[in-house]
Formats: structure tokens, sequence, C-alpha cells
């Protein structure tokens, strides 16, 4: 199978961007770009949510490729740029933050896509560490989540505070990858509400010895003055682990290739 999206990956070539500009939440347009495959693409299209950082080249070519390459049309709405925002990484109080205004830009850019012609019943919505925790809020079953907006979820070492509320529960099927030496984003808190939850709609996978940014490419480096580190110098390891990026790289195109319409959410 890797072997197979590496070819893919190569036939594929340089992807070219569409800008696009979406209603947002408050009267925001939320800058985008979408992706369509090469030829017909009959897959289900993916939502892409930036981290912290805001978008991620290396990171977002690679995942943007090979969903392109298995016919996934991709949408990476950018919830910091549109604002006039840089990076938030540093920052302890966020004007956009997961649960606020990240998630309605989500909600947003999933209901655009959905209605673009050619688009599958029920999109993906996939996020990167504060999108992973925008996807866990996203995925939250609650009134204002558009019925069979989405068909499913993907989070990437995301913040599980919001798991663990009492009224969680997740409006479709959700897959949750994280490594297990992450200390900006710590596994063992979302395994301990994951496994308290007992949902049979959520996964669960995780990597040993890896750390926040797994799937990216690059090695290992330190970042430093990360408010919720879990050091007490506050920095935090991010970097790539090549056995763990090529896992996820399959298991993902896997698990959203399982997922059907239909859910509430």
């Amino acid at each position: 199978m890797r072997r197979l999206l590496l070819v893919l990956l190569l036939l594929t070539g340089v992807a070219r961007a569409e800008p696009v500009a979406i209603p947002g939440p408050n009267g925001i347009t939320l800058k985008a770009e979408f992706f369509r495959p090469a030829g017909v693409g009959t897959a289900v299209a993916v939502v892409a949510l930036h981290g912290c950082g805001g978008p991620f080249p290396a990171r977002d070519t690679q995942w943007r490729e090979a969903l392109l390459a298995a016919g996934h049309p991709v949408l990476f709405p950018d919830s910091f740029g549109s604002r006039g925002l840089g990076s938030q990484c540093r920052e302890r109080h966020r004007v956009a933050s997961s649960n606020g205004l990240r998630r309605l830009d989500a909600i947003a850019a999933a209901q655009w896509l959905s209605a673009q012609p050619g688009i599958a019943s029920g999109v993906v919505l996939l996020g990167w560490s504060d999108g992973a925790s925008t996807t866990l809020a996203a995925a939250r079953t609650a009134p204002d989540l558009p019925r069979g907006l989405f068909r499913g979820f993907v989070a990437f070492y995301p913040g599980c505070a919001v798991l663990r509320t009492r009224s969680y529960a997740p409006a479709g099927p959700l897959l949750m990858l994280h490594g297990e030496a992450d200390d900006w984003t710590p596994f063992i808190p979302c395994r301990d509400a994951v496994t308290m939850m007992a949902s049979p709609l959520i996964r669960q996978h995780s990597y040993p010895g890896a750390y926040h940014d797994f799937d990216a490419p690059g090695p290992v480096r330190l970042m430093h003055n990360i408010p919720s580190s879990q050091n007490a110098d506050l920095s935090v390891h991010v970097g790539g682990n090549l056995e763990a990026r090529a896992d996820a790289l399959a298991r993902v195109q896997a698990y959203i290739k399982e997922l059907k319409p239909g859910f509430p959410g």
C-alpha cells in the first residue's frame, strides 16, 4: 500500500490551488485554497484544518497530494490569515479559538464545499493540533450542527479538554491519532477521556516515541515559550517520525474510505 501511495503521489504532480472566498462567522470572509483531483474525483471531499501556526506547507502538501491521488477534493481554510493573524502558538488567549470561531469556520467551510458541483454527500473534517481540537469541537453533537454535513472526523494530536465534558457525544465516526511522547498536547488525557466515554464511534491510535507533528517531514526540534507545554521550561518537541508518518498516511486513507454518509452530524 505504501509503495502504491508513493507512485500515486508522483503521478499526481504539482496541484494548483484555486483560491476561494467563503462567507464565515460574524461577517468574516474566510480565505481558503481548494484543490480538485485530476479527472473526475468521486471520493468524499475533505476539509483540512491547520494548526496553531497557520498553514504548514510541508505537511499540507504531502497530505494534499495523497488525498488528491485517491480522488478526494481538498479544501484548506485559513482561520488566522483571514483575520490578519499570524501564528497563535504562543498566545494564551486566542481570538479564533478551537471551540469558538474556528469551529464556526470549519462548519462554514464544510457547507461551502458540500455545495460545490460533484461533491459527494457528507464531507470529512480533518485537522492537526489546534485544528484537531477544532475538529473535536465541530464533531460534538449540537443543535447548530447541520444534519448530514459531515460523514466523519480525523484529529491529529488534539488537545482533548472538550472530550472531558459530560455532555460530549460525537456526531459521527471519529479517528484520533497521537504521538505517545507528545509534550505539547499529551496523549494520556486523550486516552483516558476516550476510555471513559466508551463510544463505539471513536477510534484511537497512538505511536510510541512519536512527538507532536509526527506526520510532518523534517527532524524533531525544540520550540520554546509554548504556554501549554508539559515541560517546566515551556519547551516542546515537534517533528516527524518516519514509521508513524507512513502508517498515518495509509491508515487515514483507509479509514476515510470506510466512512458512509448518513450520520446526523
